[in-house]
């Protein structure tokens, strides 16, 4: 499938062509000029609504789709591109934190491009890793590959059937690295879903004895002193030895590593700094279960039900991207963005539109050239209006009170975006505002 649109420059001689074409789950735009080819590729199965993108285009060519309904199971794309008004100009692949749009000219992809700034967001496994399996197995995203060097038991010391000792472990000193079970099948580790709320992928560790033939290498082994064993060290014990290795497709920067690492190994720079808060007098519509669309939108799986609340975030793993908040249909959920890890944005002729789209990912408000082409007919000579002098208090009798409730609106009417939202038929947006304006005020305004 495909839909072709040609842009013709009389002074320039310049000839562009769009093409769209659609494959699997991608949108893939094309444009085609005398000496460049572009090429944008939206995986609408990967974006999640977060919006930034609609926020940064200086185009004003995306828009968001139904996110409610998809949020909840629609199959839909959270956004949709013009390609008649797309310019190319790479913004939203540059800051799409789950890299759902990518953009490459003449077959280089832009984040390879230093004259592109792009989310400078990573994670950094440090001198202190053991390594361990905990990483590896908490991720949610299964962007963590663990690689460890060391021979096992078989290899140094093999089974001895009839040998007798005694095993035991101290489970308030092991942390579930889970090295034991890679070093000796005599150990089991076993396994539980981790949580927003407890990431720790493993709830026990268990002796198969019938395995044990109390060859004490376990018990030098151990990192953590937490193994016992009553027998004769005949062997030499192996040093844990590994490597770990991100996977910066599918890392979301959530810190879910960070958070069940027991030994300090992770840093981690997110994309975007910034606040999340559930709005308490909205959760009374929540339905956690029932809709689910938070969780289902979340990149970093950090929502989760608590014994004690209704839900729940962990802050710690929020990225800022504020889909959560498009998807509430209650609106509970307010994300706010202060800040911006880019890299560097170089003089350049256009430097200053990439300035405006950081600045539009923290405010919400971008810049853009006025294109609807309205004619200032420019009248002559000044214009005097009839002016009508009025009591007003004998003709409104009801005027103190009019003027009580426009003292309320006048916080809202002179907020510009809240205006701007109104105009746009958006009313979860001029709500949200609204509430903003209320804590900021600290009265409760009736509209």
């Amino acid at each position: 499938m495909s839909d072709n649109t040609t842009k013709d420059s009389v002074d320039s001689g310049l000839e562009v062509n769009v093409e769209m074409d659609i494959w699997d789950y991608h949108f893939i735009y094309t444009q085609t000029a005398n000496v460049s080819k572009k090429t944008l590729d939206y995986d609408y199965k990967r974006c999640n609504g977060c919006g930034i993108c609609i926020d940064v285009c200086p185009a004003n060519a995306i828009e968001a789709g139904p996110l409610f309904e998809i949020a909840t199971g629609m199959d839909a794309p959270p956004v949709i591109i013009d390609q008649t008004k797309c310019t190319f100009c790479g913004m939203c692949a540059s800051f799409c934190p789950v890299r759902a749009i990518r953009m490459d000219i003449d077959g280089q992809d832009i984040h390879d491009n230093p004259y592109f700034p792009q989310l400078d967001s990573k994670v950094v496994i440090n001198e202190k890793c053991l390594p361990c399996m905990l990483c590896e197995k908490a991720c949610p995203q299964e962007a963590i590959k663990l690689e460890l060097t060391f021979p096992t038991k078989e290899e140094v010391a093999p089974f001895k059937e009839g040998q007798n000792g005694k095993i035991a472990v101290d489970m308030n000193k092991c942390n579930f690295c889970g090295m034991c079970a890679y070093l000796c099948p005599a150990f089991v580790l076993v396994e539980q879903k981790p949580t927003p709320d407890n990431p720790v992928p493993f709830q026990d560790l268990l002796v198969d004895l019938d395995k044990c033939d109390y060859c004490r290498i376990c018990e030098d082994f151990c990192p953590e002193d937490a193994i016992k064993v009553e027998g004769k060290l005949e062997a030499p014990v192996p040093e844990i030895s590994g490597t770990v290795t991100i996977d910066d497709e599918k890392c979301t920067r959530c810190s879910w590593c960070k958070a069940v690492c027991p030994y300090d190994a992770v840093d981690i720079v997110k994309p975007f700094e910034g606040e999340i808060e559930l709005i308490g007098n909205r959760l009374v519509d929540c339905d956690p279960v029932g809709c689910h669309g938070c969780f289902n939108v979340c990149p970093v799986h950090a929502w989760y039900v608590p014994h004690d609340k209704k839900i729940d975030v962990n802050k710690d793993y929020c990225i800022y991207c504020g889909a959560c908040e498009k998807a509430c249909h209650v609106y509970a959920i307010d994300v706010e963005r202060s800040g911006v890890q880019h890299t560097k944005i170089r003089d350049l002729p256009w430097s200053s539109q990439w300035k405006d789209a950081i600045n539009a990912i923290k405010t919400g408000d971008r810049s853009r050239p006025d294109t609807n082409r309205r004619v200032d007919m420019g009248l002559e000579g000044p214009i005097h209006p009839e002016v009508h002098e009025i009591d007003l208090r004998e003709k409104h009798v009801h005027l103190d009170e009019i003027r009580s409730r426009l003292d309320n609106l006048m916080p809202m009417l002179c907020d510009v975006k809240t205006r701007y939202e109104w105009e746009r038929h958006n009313p979860g947006s001029v709500i949200k505002r609204i509430n903003r304006i209320d804590r900021m005020n600290g009265d409760e305004l009736s509209c």
